[in-house]
C-alpha cells in the first residue's frame, strides 16, 4: 500500500502534483496525503475535514484534489402537502443550511399551509440552455444566419440530439447585436439538469451552422444562456423548470398561527417584495426565496451556484373577500429558472443520493422528467412556506424577537 507520508513528501519536493496522486494510490490515500501536506503547510489539524464517512472514489466526477468533505447540518421540513402536476400528497423535504431558523420558519409556513389544505403547484415551462455566439461580418451575414437557423431547425436538432440518449433540443433563438450572433438553444433534460448534456449537444449543432453559414464560432457560451449570473432573459424566459405553486390561506388560520392579517401580509409584500424590489432594481421580487433553494440543493446534490437564478423568484401576496365577509390570503410563488434533476452530478453523491430518497425521487422518474419536476414543485412549495412565515413574522413585527427566541 502507498505511503500517504511519502506521497505529501514527493509533492512537497515537486516530484508530483497534487492532481496526480490518484495516479499513485487510490483515491482516499490520495486525500489523506493532501491532507498531510496542507497539515504541514499550514500548520492547521484537518481531523474534521478528513472524517467523511462515503470512499472517496464516490466523489471523484464531482471534486478535484479532495482532501475530505465539508459538512453541513441538515434537518428535515414537513411533510410539505402537495398536489402538484408530478408531485403528489405528503413529502418530508430534506434542507441543508448553517443559518439557524430557517428550518424552523419554513416548518411553519408547512404547517398553516397543511392546514388550509395544501398547496397546488406546476411546472410551467422546461428547457435548459445554451448559447454560444458567432462572429459574422456585419448585419447582412447575420440575417443570413439567422435565416438558416430558422429554415434548419430539424438539422440542428438531429445533430444535437446525436450526442444524447435523453435530450431533447425544443428551440433554438437568435439573437443579433452587430457583428454577433447568439443562438440560445433550449432543450428538455428529462431527469438530468442538463447542462453538460446541453452544452455537449449544442457544441455539436455548432459545427453544422458553421459549415452551412458565413459564422464562425467565438465561444460555445456567450453568457445569453445565462448560467450561473443574475439575467433578465431567465427571469422572462425562464431556464431548467419555471414552476408556480400557490395556497389559499383562511384569514382564522393566519390570525391564529402567523398572529396577524391577511390584509397585513398583503401590504407587507407590496410595499417590501414589490416596490422595495423595485426600487432596489431587483431581479428577484422575493423575501428569501433563495434561502430555501440554496438549502435544497446542498441536501440533494444540485449544483449551488445555480441558486443565483433560482433566486428569480416572484412572491405574491393578496387578501380575498369571501362571500360572508372574512377575508382569506392567496399566497404564491413563481420560480422562472428553477434548474434541478434528480439523475448526474452531485445527485449521486451517498449523502444526497438519501435524501432524494427520503423525497421518493432518487434517480430517472416514469416518464422520464417526472422525478425532476416533482422535485422542483415540492422545492417551490418549500420556498411557498418560507415566504409566508417571513411576511407573517414581519408583518406581526415578530422576526427579530423569533431569532432572540431560538438563540441565533
Amino acid at each position: 500500500m502507498t505511503d500517504p507520508e511519502d506521497l505529501a513528501e514527493r509533492v512537497r519536493e515537486g516530484d508530483l502534483r497534487l492532481h496526480e496522486l490518484e495516479d499513485h494510490a487510490d483515491n482516499d490515500t490520495a486525500a489523506r496525503a493532501r491532507r498531510l501536506l496542507l497539515e504541514r503547510e499550514t500548520g492547521t489539524e484537518l481531523e474534521a475535514i478528513g472524517d467523511y464517512t462515503f470512499p472517496a472514489a464516490a466523489a471523484e466526477p464531482n471534486i478535484e484534489n479532495m482532501i475530505g468533505a465539508a459538512q453541513v447540518p441538515m434537518g428535515v421540513v414537513g411533510p410539505v402537502d402537495v398536489a402538484g402536476g408530478a408531485a403528489d400528497g405528503e413529502h418530508y423535504l430534506p434542507l441543508a443550511t448553517t443559518e439557524g431558523a430557517l428550518l424552523a420558519s419554513v416548518n411553519r409556513g408547512l404547517g398553516v399551509i397543511r392546514s388550509a389544505g395544501g398547496a397546488d403547484a406546476r411546472v410551467t415551462k422546461n428547457g435548459m440552455t445554451r448559447a454560444p455566439v458567432f462572429r459574422v461580418e456585419g448585419v447582412a451575414e447575420a440575417a443570413e444566419t439567422v435565416e438558416w437557423v430558422n429554415d434548419n431547425t430539424e438539422a440542428l436538432a438531429e445533430a444535437a440530439e446525436s450526442t444524447t440518449s435523453h435530450g431533447e433540443l425544443l428551440d433554438v433563438e437568435p439573437y443579433v447585436v452587430g457583428d454577433s450572433v447568439y443562438l440560445r438553444f433550449a432543450y428538455d433534460t428529462k431527469d438530468a439538469m442538463g447542462m453538460n448534456m446541453a452544452t455537449i449537444a449544442t457544441g455539436e449543432a455548432c459545427e453544422i451552422v458553421e459549415r452551412e453559414t458565413p459564422a464562425s464560432l467565438v465561444a460555445l457560451s456567450g453568457n445569453l444562456c445565462s448560467d450561473k449570473k443574475p439575467a433578465a432573459i431567465n427571469a422572462v424566459e425562464g431556464r431548467g423548470r419555471s414552476v408556480t405553486a400557490d395556497a389559499v390561506i383562511p384569514g382564522e388560520l393566519v390570525e391564529d398561527r402567523l398572529h396577524t392579517t391577511p390584509e397585513a401580509i398583503a401590504e407587507a409584500n407590496t410595499r417590501k417584495n414589490l416596490t422595495g424590489s423595485a426600487k432596489a432594481g431587483s431581479l428577484g421580487f422575493n423575501a428569501h426565496a433563495a434561502n430555501v433553494v440554496a438549502a435544497a440543493f446542498l441536501a440533494t446534490g444540485q449544483d449551488e451556484a445555480q441558486v443565483v437564478e433560482a433566486a428569480n423568484t416572484i412572491t405574491t401576496m393578496d387578501a380575498r373577500e369571501r362571500e360572508d365577509g372574512t377575508t382569506d390570503l392567496y399566497a404564491s410563488v413563481s420560480l422562472a429558472s428553477l434548474e434541478v434533476g434528480t439523475v448526474g452530478g452531485g445527485t449521486k453523491l451517498p449523502t444526497q443520493s438519501e435524501a432524494l430518497e427520503v423525497l421518493g425521487l432518487r434517480g430517472g422518474g416514469d416518464p422520464p422528467g417526472s422525478n425532476a419536476d416533482a422535485l422542483a414543485e415540492i422545492i417551490a412549495v418549500g420556498a411557498l412556506a418560507g415566504e409566508l412565515s417571513l411576511l407573517g413574522a414581519l408583518s406581526s413585527r415578530h422576526l427579530a424577537s423569533a431569532h432572540e427566541d431560538l438563540g441565533r
